[in-house]
């Protein structure tokens, strides 16, 4: 089962902190922009993403979405 948030990442330092918390996840997890999706775990496919709008987090499985959920809170758009 899929559970989506909508995240922003505004800055450069923001798409670095974001990619170095995700990658300590074994979870898949996907970020979306439009018809594009890309791991959010590669920090070159992030800057493939149009950041000006809100991205779609997406993470594949439950096993960790409480851990997960907790770390993306500064991200979540309000």
């Amino acid at each position: 089962m899929d559970t989506n948030f909508i995240i922003s990442l505004d800055s450069i330092a923001d798409v670095n902190a974001f990619a170095n918390t995700i990658a300590h996840f074994k979870s898949e997890i996907d970020l979306s922009s439009g018809r594009y999706i890309v791991n959010a775990k590669s920090i070159m496919g992030i800057f493939s993403l149009d950041l000006t709008r809100p991205l779609t987090l997406t993470v594949h499985g439950k096993d960790e979405l409480e851990e997960i959920s907790s770390a993306i809170a500064p991200y979540l758009k309000k």
